[in-house]
C-alpha cells in the first residue's frame, strides 16, 4: 500500500514509499513539497514542488539556489521519486498567497495534506479549495473547542475603530502583525478605511511581491524612521524593539493574531490591545474540513494535535496525532 509508512521526522512529513517530504524544516533530497513560505514551513532543499507565488517568496526570504517545480492549482503532475509513483495536485490552501494543499494519487489511493490551512475566504490570498481523500493529514493549530474567532467584519471595524482613536488622540497606532501573511491581510481587511500606513522593511518586500502577482492595497511606504504624518504603523511583533521605533512618540500597540481568542494574549505578547484575527483554521472549521475531506484516516499535527484527534474519534472518525517526537513511524492500518 502507498501509504503503509508515514513518519513525523524534523517538522515534517515523510512519505517513505512514495519517496516524497511534506514540508520538512531541514533541507531533504529528493522530492520536497512546500506548502508556502513561511520560515517553519522552508529549508535549504536542492529541489522543491510548490506553486509560483510560494516560489516567488521563498526566494525573497530565503535566497540561495534550487529546482523549482512550479505547479498550477488543480493540475495533475506525475513524479517518480520512490518506490511507488504518485500524482500529486495543488490545492489553494486560503492561508497566505499561494499556500496549497497537497492531494497525492498513488496505487488506487489518496492522501490530502493540508499545511497551514483556513476555509475562512482571505482578502488577500486564494481561497481554499478541499477535495475528497482516503486520508487526512490537517494541521490543527486551533484544535481546541474554545478556538472559535469572533465575526471578522465586526472584528476588522474594531480595529479601524481603533486605529482612527489613536490617531485623534495624537498617538501611534502599531499594529503587531507577522510581515509575510498577516501584514497583507491587515491592508486589504482596512483598505477602505482611509487610513495609511508605513511598513517594515520586510514587509515591505513582501507586499509588493503579493502586488506583483495582482494583490492590490491601500497607500503605504516602508518605514524608515522619518516622521508618519499620520500613518498606522505594522510591525512584526519580534522588531518591536528597532531602533526605528526608539523616536516616535506615545505608541500605542494592537496584537493581530488568532491567539487573541485567549484572554491572556494582550499580556503575553506585551500589547495594550489584541484582535484575533487568523490566518489558520479554528475548531469549527477544522471539523468542517474534515466532513467534506470525508476520509476513512484522519492523522492531525501541530498546536493541539492530541485534543482534535480526540474530538474526532468522538465523532466517530478514525484519527491520531501525527506531530510526535521526531523520527516517529506510525503504521497504517488500510
Amino acid at each position: 500500500m502507498p501509504f503503509s509508512r508515514i513518519e513525523y521526522v524534523h517538522g515534517g512529513v515523510h512519505l517513505p514509499r512514495l519517496g516524497l517530504w511534506l514540508d520538512p524544516s531541514r533541507p531533504k533530497a529528493g522530492a520536497v513539497f512546500v506548502s508556502h513560505a513561511h520560515s517553519d514551513h522552508t529549508a535549504a532543499h536542492r529541489s522543491v514542488i510548490l506553486s509560483a507565488p510560494t516560489a516567488h517568496l521563498m526566494r525573497l526570504r530565503l535566497g540561495g539556489d534550487r529546482t523549482e517545480h512550479c505547479l498550477s492549482f488543480g493540475k495533475a503532475t506525475e513524479f517518480h521519486a520512490g518506490e511507488i509513483p504518485f500524482r500529486l495536485t495543488l490545492l489553494p490552501a486560503g492561508h497566505i498567497l499561494g499556500s496549497s494543499m497537497a492531494y497525492i494519487e498513488a496505487g488506487g489511493q489518496s492522501l490530502l495534506y493540508t499545511g497551514d490551512f483556513k476555509l475562512r475566504s482571505g482578502l488577500s490570498c486564494e481561497p481554499c479549495q478541499l477535495r475528497p481523500a482516503d486520508i487526512l493529514i490537517m494541521e490543527t493549530t486551533f484544535g481546541r473547542p474554545h478556538y472559535r474567532l469572533p465575526d471578522p467584519t465586526q472584528t476588522w471595524q474594531a480595529l479601524a475603530d481603533f486605529c482612527h482613536e489613536t490617531l485623534a488622540a495624537g498617538a501611534t497606532p502599531v499594529l503587531m502583525a507577522y510581515s509575510l501573511g498577516k501584514t497583507q491581510e491587515v491592508l486589504a481587511g482596512l483598505k477602505t478605511t482611509g487610513l495609511t500606513f508605513a511598513l517594515h522593511e520586510q514587509a515591505h518586500l513582501m507586499t509588493q511581491a503579493y502586488e506583483a502577482h495582482g494583490v492590490s492595497f491601500p497607500a503605504y511606504a516602508c518605514f524608515d524612521g522619518s516622521e508618519l504624518d499620520g500613518k498606522v504603523l505594522i510591525w512584526p511583533p519580534a522588531a518591536l524593539r528597532s531602533k526605528l521605533l526608539k523616536g516616535l512618540p506615545r505608541l500605542r500597540t494592537a496584537a493581530i493574531t488568532g491567539w487573541a481568542m485567549d484572554a491572556s494574549c494582550r499580556f503575553r505578547m506585551k500589547a495594550d490591545t489584541a484582535f484575533a484575527l487568523s490566518d489558520h483554521a479554528d475548531y469549527p472549521e477544522l471539523l468542517e474540513a474534515v466532513k467534506q475531506v470525508n476520509p476513512s484516516q484522519v492523522w492531525t499535527l501541530h498546536g493541539s494535535a492530541a485534543d482534535f484527534a480526540d474530538s474526532l474519534r468522538q465523532h466517530g472518525y478514525q484519527a491520531a496525532p501525527l506531530s510526535q517526537p521526531d523520527q516517529l513511524s506510525l503504521i497504517l492500518g488500510c
